[in-house]
């Protein structure tokens, strides 16, 4: 959609508190840094200004929900319609006993530290999670033995319609790097639950997560956390080594040397070649192995539009 295109449909789309801006830039939000731009990209105010927008936006214009972009592939040629990224108005942290409520826009790290500081113990294992509450929940967000559905009490979100809806842990029917609640909600905020437990072990804890993932992850390279998800009783890293493809290159995206379930940008790489180099990991691991890989990186929007 060219800038005239998307001022015209910015025309169609309710009044907001936060802000609305066409042919905005989705590379700058995502870890990958790739991709094209959102036709529009809203950012609301709070959830009242959200669920005001859905309610009155009209039903063919397509609605995508974007975090912090950690675990994020947007395609070259963009994503249609709006999409709605939750910032400062969704990310507060609060702590009432045990029990720890987070805006979904908070990063899984600061609750983790959040609930250290009030000696809440069980949430440790957000710490080694490069993400936000909202894409945890989306994905049963889960490192170093615990998920999020084992700490979970309850999710709050938005309907396509504008209402407010809160799930149980039940409700949201987690499994494996997935939550069955219904597609279109946008989550807004989470409460978890805790243990009591002494601050400075629990803090002994999450710097022994971070460590961890320091030595063995590309943390400080332009990727999306892990690609693939685990399949049954096997690690994917291990099949990805076995069928030859630590370090395999394409343009210039790369197996990450160091955790072969990391896909790199070294620099220029496009969205295609880095999608691209996935799929070429996943016929190399199913010829070697037998096993289809499931992407655990979220892909979204169009490829490049070719010109002949």
């Amino acid at each position: 959609m060219n800038a005239i295109a998307a001022r015209a449909l910015i025309d169609r789309l309710p009044q907001v508190r936060g802000s609305l801006r066409p042919d905005a830039s989705l590379a700058d939000l995502t870890w990958f840094r790739v991709g094209g731009p959102a036709d529009i990209l809203f950012r609301p105010a709070d959830a009242d200004d959200l669920a005001a927008f859905l309610a009155a936006c009209p039903g063919d214009v397509p609605i995508t929900v974007v975090g912090v972009g950690s675990n994020l592939l947007v395609r070259d040629g963009g994503v249609r319609g709006v999409v709605i990224r939750l910032g400062g108005g969704f990310n507060a942290i609060t702590v009432e006993g045990t029990r720890v409520t987070a805006g979904a826009a908070a990063l899984d790290a600061a609750v983790a530290r959040a609930a250290a500081q009030e000696g809440v113990a069980g949430l440790e294992f957000l710490r080694g999670i490069p993400g936000s509450i909202g894409g945890g929940l989306r994905m049963n967000a889960g490192a170093y033995g615990s998920e999020f559905k084992d700490v979970l009490i309850e999710a709050r979100a938005v309907t396509r319609g504008g209402a407010h809806v809160a799930l149980s842990a039940k409700e949201m029917g987690f499994s494996y790097r997935h939550a069955s609640a219904p597609s279109d909600l946008i989550f807004t905020e989470a409460v978890f639950e805790g243990v009591p437990g002494e601050r400075a072990a629990i803090e002994a804890r999450m710097n022994d997560v971070s460590a961890s993932r320091e030595a063995t992850q590309p943390i400080r390279s332009r990727t999306g956390g892990s690609t693939f998800k685990n399949p049954d009783g096997k690690k994917a890293w291990q099949l990805i080594d076995a069928a030859g493809c630590r370090g395999r290159l394409r343009g210039d995206a790369q197996v990450s040397e160091m955790h072969c379930n990391f896909l790199i940008n070294r620099g220029e790489a496009s969205a295609e070649d880095l999608e691209g180099l996935g799929e070429d990991v996943r016929k190399a691991v199913l010829a070697q192995s037998g096993v289809a890989l499931e992407w655990e990186i979220k892909r979204i929007g169009e490829p490049k539009r070719r010109t002949s």
